[in-house]
């Protein structure tokens, strides 16, 4: 709750990103949005905890378009860092707008924000544009394929934002360019793989490595990152059964004594890296695959070894909310894989109780009868009294209040969810 931080001063006067003094009308101006880490949950938990804030939150990043031409990659202060990638404003903006948060916007001028990011030519966006992938170049922070699957993911967002405004031809080019993740995909590595700009993957390539390729991150780390389309990447690998294999060897394939680790590579499950971003939706990925007992077994791992209420009980940087948000969505049960499309997938609740205070009084309460430290596996659950036969919830779901009740046990329940027909919607 430190961040976003308040910029605008009583008057509603602030400094903006054009270096000009402007007045917030109508709205508190904020900053500091560290939207590479906290588009993955933060974001999402204020859509839950803080809508009116929302409010404020998208007002500030328009304001920061119209100063700019850019929507925020990184501010910090009213002024734009760049230090981080993606243009994660994005999916901000456009789960706020599914979700009715944003009715009172134009929706216009909420596209044109979006879409400015991916029209730019910075940061390996042109070569993006033109050849379906960023090439690998040796410049500080090339982060190639971080930016290619990051683009990717935030231009399925825009294309969503332009079906609703019945842009077709729109909606069409950012479809297509949210498949460029799979320019990347290497078939002899089974890895999203560093391309050189003439088409050919770079040679050398060992996954577990951490390279100026990927993000504060290795090859491990960012193959999940296809949120938008993950049934795309599972049979980009192999279908079910090797997904599941690869997916397990994740958390199982230990980094060796000799293995030169940055100084972000905390919270270590295998490769699986709690302590940074963008790992942390790839626990829930079993639920993909009719596997959901796995997904409970190791959120609930994450969940008692990854945190701790000590002044050193985070496993990494706080960073602005995520590694907070994160254990507040998956101690009540359930995350959004997807930060964009309003669903939140089942994990396991830590809590016997939790209740989430909503809007005109009304609460959405989550009750796990029988939890414990031994009992993480989920035997049933019902929402609003009825069986839930999918491993996932809707946002207007919670937002309606209501009441989500888990039926918990010590034994695996390997019938719960194992039809594809429960599995968290994996649309491109």
């Amino acid at each position: 709750m430190l961040a976003p931080t308040l910029l605008s001063d009583t008057d509603g006067r602030y400094k903006g990103a054009d270096g000009e003094y402007h007045v917030a009308n109508d709205y508190d101006k904020y900053d500091t949005f560290s939207l590479w880490d906290t588009f993955r949950a933060a974001h999402p938990l204020y859509t839950i905890m803080h809508p009116d804030k929302v409010k404020d939150f998208v007002s500030s990043m328009i304001s920061h378009y119209e100063q700019t031409g850019l929507s925020p990659v990184w501010s910090m202060q009213g002024n734009e860092t760049d230090m981080m990638i993606g243009y994660h404003a994005v999916p901000v903006i456009v789960d706020a707008y599914f979700k009715g948060l944003l009715n009172d916007f134009d929706p216009e001028l909420l596209y044109a924000a979006c879409k400015s990011n991916a029209m730019d030519d910075a940061h390996g966006i042109k070569e993006y544009r033109e050849m379906g992938y960023v090439p690998v170049s040796y410049d500080h922070e090339n982060w190639s394929v971080s930016k290619t699957v990051e683009y990717a993911y935030d231009d399925w967002c825009i294309a969503q934002l332009a079906k609703a405004l019945n842009k077709n031809d729109d909606y069409n080019y950012f479809m297509q360019r949210a498949g460029n993740w799979q320019n990347h995909y290497d078939s002899e590595s089974s890895f999203l793989r560093p391309k050189k700009a003439n088409g050919e993957f770079l040679e050398g390539f060992v996954a577990k490595d951490y390279t100026d390729h990927f993000c504060e991150s290795n090859a491990w780390h960012y193959f999940w990152f296809v949120p938008h389309n993950i049934q795309g990447l599972i049979d980009k690998t192999g279908g079910y059964n090797r997904f599941e294999e690869k997916l397990d060897s994740m958390f199982t394939y230990h980094p060796k004594e000799e293995d030169d680790l940055p100084i972000f590579s905390t919270g270590m499950i295998g490769q699986y890296a709690h302590g940074n971003e963008p790992s942390h939706h790839v626990a829930y990925l079993y639920n993909y695959l009719g596997k959901p007992w796995k997904t409970q077994e190791r959120v609930r791992e994450i969940l008692e070894t990854q945190y701790a209420p000590v002044p050193n009980g985070h496993c990494g940087n706080e960073d602005c909310g995520q590694m907070s948000s994160w254990y507040i969505f998956s101690s009540m049960g359930f995350y959004p894989v997807n930060p964009a499309d309003g669903i939140y997938v089942i994990g396991t609740p830590l809590w016997k109780k939790a209740s989430i205070k909503l809007p005109d009084g009304k609460t959405f309460e989550i009750s796990a009868n029988n939890a414990s430290s031994s009992n993480k596996y989920i035997k049933s659950v019902k929402l609003n009294g009825k069986p839930l036969n999918r491993t996932y919830i809707y946002h207007h779901e919670i937002s309606a209040g209501g009441i989500l009740e888990f039926e918990m046990s010590d034994s695996k329940n390997k019938q719960l969810w194992n039809d594809s027909t429960g599995f968290p919607p994996s649309n491109p």
